[in-house]
C-alpha cells in the first residue's frame, strides 16, 4: 500500500548481484515502475563501501579482508536498515529494458569505467539474479501475510484481510532477510580446491576477497552526486536555466556569462546535476577544484518542499490551461497541497503522487537447514513482527474492517490501483473513509 491516497500498488524490485559470490549488492523498491535514478541508486549502493554506525571507529588493517575484522550482520546505517556487502562493478549485464540503456545510466558507467553488457535473449543463466527471485518468492514473499501469490489457488481465501504492507516496510522486510538469504548455504558457490564445500554467499565473498584482495571505489562525501543526471546549460548572469525553473548561487560567480571547455554536442555549456525527484536544488561542480555547489531554485524557500520533474511539468500544463500566464510557483504549491491530503483527479497524477513520497522517505542465527521452514524466518524478522503486532492490536481493540475490490488492471502505466471508485462500491469507500483514523 503507498500512504498517499492509502491505495494497494504494484512495486517493482531492482536488485544487483555479485556474480562470484551471489551476495546482492544492492536494491531497490520502487512503486509502479523503474526510473533511471533508482537503477542509479542500486548502483551507487553496489559501489559505496559501508560504514559503521560508529564514525571513530578504527580502520581495518589495509592487509587484511574486512569481512575477517567486521561482522557484515553488525553493519547498519544511521537509518537502522542493515547495509549490503559492496563491490567495485567492472561490468553490469542487464536484460533489454529501456531504463538500463538510458543516456542516465551510460553516463554513470562511463564515469566509473563500467561496461555495460546486455544479456542474450531467452538465456536465464546469462542473469543469475533470475533465481534469486524465485528464491526470494519462495523464501519470504509467500511467508508474509497478505500474500497474493501468482493466482487464486495460491492466495487463499481473502488475503486483504491479514496485515498489509507499506512500500518502506516491504523493502525493510527484504533487506533484513537478505541478511538470512547471505548466510545460507548454496550448492552452486563451490571453490575448485574444495569441489564438495558448499559454501554462503558471505563465505564466498571473503574467499573472494582473501584471494584478490579487497578492491573498492575511494568513497567521498559527494560521490553520490555523480550518479545523478546530468544537464548541459549555459551560465547567465542570473544563474542557470533547467527547463523553465532558474537556479542560482554563490558558486557561480566565477563562471558567469563563461563558455565552459567543454567539446562535441555540448560545446560550450556548463554541466550540472539534477535529480529527477526533487527539483528544488541542482549541483555544480567547479572544475577548478572539483567541489561541488548547490544551486537552489528561486522561489525553493517560498514554496518549501521538493518537488520532482514530472510534478513540475504537470503543474505548468494544468497552469497553461486555466491562466493565460502561468505561474509556476503558485501552480506547484495548489498540486502539492492537494496530493498532501490526498487528493488525485486521475491515474496519471496518482502515480505521480506516489512516486514524490517515496523520493521524501528516500537519498539471529539461523537454525540449520531443514529445521526451520520459511514462514518461521519471514516472521522472525523484526519489521514483520512489528507489522503482525500492529495488526493483533488492532483486532484486540476489535477494530474490523471491510475490504472489497481486487486488483484492477492499468495497462497505461503497467500497475494495478484497486479500488476505483465506482458506483455502488460502499465496502471499498468505508474502508478509505477510515483509513486516516487516528487510534
Amino acid at each position: 500500500m503507498e500512504p498517499v491516497t492509502c491505495r494497494w500498488v504494484q512495486a517493482e524490485l531492482t536488485v544487483a548481484m555479485d556474480l562470484y559470490s551471489r551476495c546482492i549488492t544492492g536494491l531497490r523498491l520502487t512503486p509502479v515502475s523503474t526510473k533511471s535514478v533508482d537503477v542509479a541508486g542500486v548502483l551507487f549502493e553496489t559501489v559505496h563501501a559501508p560504514s559503521r554506525r560508529d564514525p571513530g571507529s578504527a580502520l581495518p588493517y589495509a592487509g587484511v579482508p574486512s569481512a575477517v575484522v567486521v561482522d557484515p550482520g553488525k553493519l547498519v546505517d544511521v537509518r537502522g536498515r542493515p547495509l549490503l556487502p559492496a563491490v567495485a562493478a567492472e561490468t553490469i549485464v542487464f536484460d533489454h529494458g529501456k531504463v538500463y540503456l538510458s543516456n542516465h545510466i551510460k553516463s554513470v558507467c562511463a564515469r566509473f569505467g563500467i561496461s555495460l553488457q546486455p544479456a542474450r535473449p531467452y538465456t536465464p543463466t546469462d542473469k543469475p539474479v533470475e533465481r534469486f527471485f524465485r528464491t526470494l518468492g519462495e523464501g519470504l514473499l509467500a511467508a508474509l501475510p497478505g500474500y497474493k501469490g501468482p493466482d487464486v489457488h495460491s492466495r487463499g481465501a481473502r488475503p486483504e484481510d491479514e496485515a498489509f504492507f507499506f512500500l518502506d516496510e516491504l523493502e525493510q522486510i527484504i533487506r533484513e532477510w537478505c541478511g538470512l538469504y547471505h548466510r545460507s548455504r548454496h550448492r552452486g558457490l563451490t571453490v575448485p580446491e574444495f569441489p564438495g564445500l558448499q559454501l554462503s554467499p558471505l563465505e564466498m565473498l571473503e574467499h573472494g576477497i582473501t584471494r584478490a584482495g579487497p578492491l573498492m571505489i575511494p568513497a567521498r562525501p559527494d560521490m553520490a552526486l555523480e550518479f545523478l543526471e546530468v544537464e548541459h546549460v549555459t551560465i547567465q548572469h542570473y544563474g542557470v536555466e533547467i527547463g523553465t525553473l532558474r537556479y542560482n548561487g554563490p558558486g557561480l560567480n566565477a563562471f558567469r556569462n563563461q563558455r565552459s571547455t567543454l567539446r562535441g554536442p555540448h560545446a560550450g555549456k556548463w554541466p550540472v546535476a539534477i535529480d529527477s525527484g526533487d527539483l528544488s536544488r541542482v549541483w555544480f561542480q567547479d572544475p577548478r577544484d572539483g567541489t561541488w555547489h548547490e544551486l537552489a531554485w528561486e522561489h525553493a524557500a517560498a514554496l518549501g518542499r521538493p518537488f520532482s520533474r514530472e510534478a513540475a511539468a504537470y503543474a505548468r500544463k494544468l497552469a497553461l490551461a486555466t491562466h493565460r500566464f502561468p505561474d509556476t510557483k503558485r501552480a506547484l504549491t495548489e498540486l502539492l497541497d492537494r496530493w498532501g491530503a490526498g487528493l488525485t483527479a486521475n491515474r496519471t497524477e496518482r502515480r505521480m503522487a506516489i512516486r514524490l513520497s517515496q523520493d521524501r522517505l528516500r537519498l539471529a542465527g539461523d537454525a540449520p537447514a531443514g529445521q526451520e521452514t520459511a514462514g518461521a524466518r519471514a516472521a522472525a524478522l523484526p519489521a514483520v513482527r512489528q507489522v503482525t503486532a500492529r495488526q493483533q492490536l488492532d483486532a484486540a481493540a476489535g477494530d474490523a474492517r471491510a475490504v472489497g475490490g481486487d486488483d484492477d488492471e492499468d495497462g497505461e502505466c503497467g500497475a494495478a490501483f484497486p479500488g476505483e471508485e465506482e458506483p455502488g462500491q460502499s465496502d471499498e469507500d468505508e474502508f478509505y473513509a477510515g483509513a486516516w483514523e487516528t487510534r
